[in-house]
């Protein structure tokens, strides 16, 4: 199993925003909330958000066959029956090769630190996906650096004021 301290370190904070998408509270309807995370890496998360919520039905995924053998280690040890087999999965890919997740089936589509690490066709694949796979009302829920600031701009940074920034 890998542990990457960051996310020992923020599994807490990011579940606290989970619960407004996910938790009892927020689940008004009958039956389970479908959730596909993307990008799920150690496991780490999809064990702890999954044991936290028990009202889910978590769908880990990876593009890394090591990262999905670190996820089945997780889900194994914690013993948490609510998370699925992870699923190989290439989010720059269509949605229709995610893992047979058919269109308006998905209550939660989590992704974690992904966006800022990855080429930007993924981010894009996310989003095409997230249109296709959510139900309405569904939840697009991104965790992580978010903006990406070209070399080019970053000279003079943070003494410049926005306006001479470029942004």
């Amino acid at each position: 199993m890998q542990a990457p301290a960051a996310a020992e370190r923020n599994k807490g904070p990011i579940l606290e925003v989970l619960r407004e998408y996910a938790g009892s509270d927020a689940h008004a309807g009958p039956g389970v909330l479908r959730v596909l995370e993307v990008g799920a890496g150690s496991g780490l998360h999809a064990a702890h958000f999954a044991r936290a919520l028990p009202q889910t039905r978590w769908q880990p995924s990876d593009i890394d066959p090591q990262a999905l053998r670190s996820i089945a280690a997780y889900v194994e040890a914690m013993q948490v029956p609510n998370v699925l087999p992870p699923i190989l999965l290439d989010v720059s890919q269509g949605w229709e090769t995610w893992g047979g997740t058919q269109p308006a089936t998905l209550d939660l589509l989590v992704s974690i630190n992904m966006m800022h690490i990855a080429e930007l066709r993924c981010t894009e694949g996310l989003f095409k996906g997230a249109g296709v796979l959510l139900k309405p009302g569904g939840v697009l829920f991104t965790y992580g650096l978010q903006l990406r600031v070209p070399a080019a701009l970053r000279h003079g940074w943070p003494d410049q004021p926005p306006e001479q920034r470029g942004l």
